[in-house]
């Protein structure tokens, strides 16, 4: 389904990712962790056209993109989840759901998607995307968002930045569902260790290249060899956002 060819990509004259090559097959949960820096937000960035690599070849559902849009991605059927989701202000949640599905969709099918990340539909449909909302909420609705578009490839940019942990908790079955629902690929950038554990593959990103990439069950014992997983989270505690990709 998607293919990166040789991708380079350089910022201020520092060579962040260096000739990557990477294939993610149809319906596949496959989780990019590696060391803060290490490239990895800057390569699902690359996916999805927000940032444009200096040389290589994207290749999706068998389409050269590497020059498409972000909305021309997104149409050919790839959705993204940011660390830090973007207010709509004059928005309501629902608008937002519905232009994400594409459509006019039920009422009944967006109360689905917003209870399935633990949003009651009465309270939040009708609500406005604005400053009023917390980072949490918002985090929840841009997963019901991706919910409701059924993306062939989404890309989650660390979903469990800034949560607190029942809703970290909650993530794991989010994406679970997810991917047994929609039957696409779903792509996570993370080191979290509940996290690569649902994965079917792991991809190990260090000093922008990619060291090991194989099945979970391959590389579950390498990684935590190589990299410190984010410790346990407490009651009432926040996973830390980490340094920049």
């Amino acid at each position: 389904m998607l293919e990166l060819i040789d991708i380079c990509f350089s910022r201020d004259r520092k060579n962040i990712l260096k000739n990557i090559n990477l294939k993610i097959d149809n319906n596949k949960m496959v989780v990019i962790t590696g060391p803060n820096g290490s490239g990895k937000s800057t390569l699902a960035k690359i996916i999805m056209g927000i940032e444009k690599p200096d040389s290589g070849k994207i290749i999706f559902d068998g389409k050269d993109i590497t020059n498409l849009s972000i909305t021309e991605r997104a149409k050919f059927g790839i959705g993204f989840a940011f660390q830090q989701p973007v207010r709509f202000k004059g928005l309501t949640v629902r608008d937002l759901i519905e232009i994400s599905a594409g459509n006019s969709i039920k009422v009944c099918d967006a109360c689905d998607v917003l209870a399935d990340v633990g949003l009651c539909a009465q309270e939040y449909l009708n609500r406005e995307v604005n400053a009023e909302l917390s980072g949490g909420e918002l985090k929840r609705i841009e997963i019901a968002m991706l919910a409701a578009k059924k993306s062939k490839l989404t890309i989650f940019d660390e979903p469990e930045a800034g949560i607190d942990l029942w809703s970290f908790n909650n993530l794991i079955s989010v994406f679970e569902k997810m991917h047994d629902d929609i039957k696409g690929s779903i792509l996570i950038i993370s080191h979290q260790e509940k996290i690569l554990e649902i994965a079917d593959e792991i991809v190990l990103v260090k000093n922008g290249k990619i060291e090991m990439h194989g099945t979970k069950d391959e590389m579950l014992s390498n990684i935590f060899g190589k990299i410190k997983p984010c410790h346990k989270l407490d009651k009432n505690e926040k996973c830390s956002k980490g340094g920049t990709n």
